[in-house]
């Protein structure tokens, strides 16, 4: 085996375990370990799989008698992040020390890299499928479907077509974020002179990303240790810790999203903002709804101006130093811009479960729903200035510190 398919290997073994891990011990917390006819696995599967830009549908029925719909749309992003860590540091490793790297050899590197995801993502796709049975109570549809041996299930599995296609754009950008990011990575000779407008500011962004989701694990384990409901909590840190600190992130630079949360089943925590979400007809969720039930939301935006000053400064010093403010605050705007689009697009939330009896009503208490969606234009445009002025005012601070001409 060459080197390039041995490091690849290893870079995806790394990545897979990682998700599998991780997305385990969040499910085991929830409770997926009771899960009935030995479906945990299955479950982690599907969950590895949403994390790794796959397809999962959900489908039902109780023969002529129901029909049960469901729709689920949503990326465990703590299981994404876990994986794109370890596999983007498998990718990287045999290449760091180097400033310049042909486009071939990178290419020769990424290849088998890609290809071994893909046969690793399929053999998930296809291990997570699963039918369970709803337990529908003394409802008239549970008696029925009882006498007539035609109990309502749910039934999931991942389409294969689709994992494969958002799979392979899932792994792509993560070996181009890698590359981006990374100080140490090698570029090819033709993009060597992008290295200073691109490269601080990315590598700063991500560093924003990360402080966010270190926050938010320190906040959640006190949470953990000392409100209760330690599993619940270990829980949402494990699937969606990102989920909520990166829509924290959006809101403090004033971004909205708008939603409603609908039925037996909501958003995990906190219980805030499934308050604010719980409405008759879609809600608006920004730092002003979320204060008016308690003041201390606004202390998002306070954290997210100290956190964008810091990241500023830091892109600025790892810059050279005939970089000028303009530029700065002009390259962490694209910056800070594309990283908030990115995550209003894999933050979003569709859910959706119901049961109707011969076509004519719900079951009560089987449906419900969740959505959540950033309003774009509100949230990436004022990212766009916020990352202005942050990189402006980082310039400013950097200029008496001792810069390198290059990362």
């Amino acid at each position: 085996m060459s080197r390039s398919w041995r490091d690849a290997v290893l870079a995806v073994l790394a990545g897979f375990v990682a998700m599998t891990v991780v997305a385990a011990a969040g499910l085991a917390f929830a409770g997926a370990g009771d899960l009935p006819g030995g479906a945990y696995p299955q479950v982690v599967a599907a969950v590895v799989v949403l994390a790794a830009g796959g397809s999962v549908e959900l489908s039902g029925g109780a023969g002529f008698l129901a029909d049960a719909q469901a729709e689920l749309a949503v990326l465990p992003l703590s299981v994404s992040l876990a994986g794109a860590l370890a596999a983007g540091s498998g990718f990287l490793r045999p290449l760091r020390g180097r400033a310049v790297a042909g486009g071939r050899e990178l290419l020769s590197r990424a290849a088998p890299l890609v290809l071994l995801w893909l046969l690793a993502l399929t053999g998930f796709a296809l291990f997570a499928r699963h039918t369970f049975g709803i337990s529908t109570g003394d409802s008239p549809i549970g008696e029925i479907g009882e006498f007539l041996d035609a109990a309502p299930t749910v039934s999931f599995r991942a389409d294969l077509p689709a994992t494969l296609l958002f799979g392979l754009l899932w792994i792509l950008g993560l070996l181009v974020i890698t590359l981006l990011v990374s100080r140490s990575a090698p570029l090819p000779t033709g993009l060597v002179r992008f290295h200073a407008a691109v490269r601080p500011a990315a590598h700063a962004v991500v560093v924003l990303l990360l402080a966010y989701v270190v926050l938010g694990a320190l906040i959640g384990l006190v949470v953990a240790l000392t409100r209760g409901r330690a599993p619940e909590t270990l829980a949402v840190l494990l699937l969606g810790l990102p989920n909520l600190v990166w829509l924290a992130l959006t809101l403090g630079l004033g971004g909205a999203w708008q939603g409603r949360v609908e039925g037996p089943f909501g958003l995990p925590m906190p219980q805030l903002l499934d308050e604010v979400l719980r409405t008759p007809d879609l809600s608006t969720l920004d730092v002003g709804t979320l204060a008016e039930r308690d003041p201390r939301a606004w202390w998002l935006v306070a954290v997210a101006a100290v956190l964008l000053l810091g990241t500023g400064f830091l892109a600025a010093v790892r810059s050279p130093s005939r970089v000028r403010p303009w530029q700065h605050a002009l390259h962490l705007a694209v910056a800070l811009a594309l990283a908030t689009l990115t995550v209003c697009l894999l933050g979003r939330i569709q859910a959706q479960v119901g049961l109707s009896v011969l076509g004519i009503g719900e079951v009560g208490g089987l449906g419900g729903s969740v959505q959540l969606h950033a309003v774009l234009w509100r949230t990436v445009g004022l990212a766009l200035l916020w990352g202005a002025l942050a990189g402006f005012l980082g310039a400013l601070l950097a200029k008496p510190v001792q810069r390198r001409g290059a990362l």
